[in-house]
Parts: structure tokens; C-alpha cells; sequence
């Protein structure tokens, strides 16, 4: 795993930006490119630098991570909405897919793959919805959310009660698929976990922990 320390949030952001900018104009992998999207707050930095990014975003699919279950996409807590406020009003994407069924690995695969992965690692060492306990050949599935994870996602809810108690995740091997992955980490508070994750033991109690077996893996941290 490639570890890198940044500044600032804003350079950290800008990197993988950068990076992304670099594979879909020198044509890295193919005609058309394929980006694996993340939600939540870390990448809301490389969302709104992709914004004024001017590269054709009709050659560029997306494929979200995870969707909570029992929400309309036009629902001001979906994962669907969130894409929508933040990135996919300002860019029109070939097309943009959110797990809904088991299904959706074999429409990625038969699709390319994923190019480019991008990450967020929660506090106790999921990536997307894989909670501690998620086996490494793990794909698409329904999960039950912790009571951990529905605490840390409250903040964007009005209270805990109406955080979804299952959401649609990709798996661990699904994530694993991607040709380029990289996990970011803002925050003294997830320093400990991302030290687990990179340097600890492979095992499905940290999830995060089975990326050291990729072997294309850019970690990037800043406090």
C-alpha cells in the first residue's frame, strides 16, 4: 500500500483529483472509464474539485458503493440524492448506477470493471457497508447496519431513529475488483482505525485490512 500524509484536507482532495484527471485523458485503461464512487463527507472535497474538471463526462460511468434500503432515490437522505446535490447536477455522466440487488457485480464486470476506486474508511474499519465480520469474498448484498455506523451516519439525519437499519453495499471482493483504489481518511479521530487497517492484521474484524492484499492501493490522510 502506497501511504501518504497530507496538509490539508484541500490538497489531499486535489491529488486524487489530479489522478483521475491524468487516467481519463491519457486514456489509461480503455475508450470509455469507469469510477467507483463513495458517500459521506470525506469525499466531498473531490467532488466539488470534479466539478469544474473539464473532461467529457459522457465517456465516464459511475458505480456507487452502497444505498440505504427503503429510501426513495429522491429522498433528501439517499445516497442517490446525495450524488445528485453534490456532483451529478454539474456533470452528466454516461451513466450512473446505485446497487439496488445481488445483480450488481455481473453488470460491473460485464461492463469493464471499475478503473478507479475511491474510499472512505469508517471508525470501526468498514469500507462501504461492510461491517466488522464481512467475509473477504463477500459481493453485492443486503446488510444490517451497526449500531456504530448508524451513529456516525445520524449526523446527517435528524436523529438516530430515522437512520435505515439495512442498506445495499458492495462487497469486499467486489471492491477488491478495481483496478485503482484509493482510501482517504480526514481526521485525528480516524488515524487509529487507518493504522489497524494498513499496518495490522489481515481480518474481517477491520474490514479496511483485506485492501493490504490489492495490489494498486493509494492511502491518503490528513488530520
Amino acid at each position: 500500500m502506497k501511504i501518504n500524509t497530507y496538509s490539508s484536507y484541500s490538497e489531499m482532495c486535489k491529488h486524487v483529483v489530479e489522478d483521475i484527471r491524468y487516467a481519463i485523458n491519457f486514456n489509461m485503461f480503455s475508450e470509455y472509464f469507469t469510477l467507483g464512487l463513495a458517500t459521506g463527507s470525506t469525499p466531498l472535497g473531490i467532488y466539488k474539485y470534479m466539478r469544474n474538471e473539464n473532461w467529457d463526462p459522457k465517456k465516464i460511468t459511475t458505480y456507487n458503493l452502497d444505498e440505504y434500503c427503503d429510501l426513495p432515490y429522491n429522498h433528501p437522505y439517499s445516497y442517490e440524492h446525495f450524488m445528485e446535490k453534490n456532483l451529478f447536477m454539474y456533470k452528466q455522466f454516461r451513466h450512473s448506477y446505485f446497487p439496488t440487488n445481488e445483480r450488481y457485480d455481473d453488470m460491473i464486470q460485464n461492463n469493464g470493471g471499475i478503473d478507479i476506486q475511491i474510499l472512505g474508511i469508517g471508525t470501526n474499519g468498514h469500507i462501504a457497508f461492510n461491517e466488522p465480520g464481512s467475509p473477504r469474498d463477500s459481493l453485492t448484498r443486503k446488510v444490517e447496519l451497526t449500531e456504530n455506523t448508524r451513529k456516525d451516519n445520524s449526523r446527517f439525519f435528524d436523529s438516530i431513529d430515522d437512520v435505515p437499519t439495512h442498506a445495499y453495499t458492495m462487497g469486499i471482493e467486489s471492491i477488491m475488483r478495481a483496478k485503482q483504489i484509493y482510501l482517504l481518511a480526514s481526521g485525528k479521530h480516524k488515524k487509529e482505525i487507518l493504522e489497524k487497517a494498513c499496518h495490522g492484521e489481515i481480518t474481517s474484524d477491520v474490514p479496511a485490512s483485506f485492501l493490504q492484499e490489492h495490489n494498486n492501493v493509494e492511502v491518503l490522510y490528513c488530520d
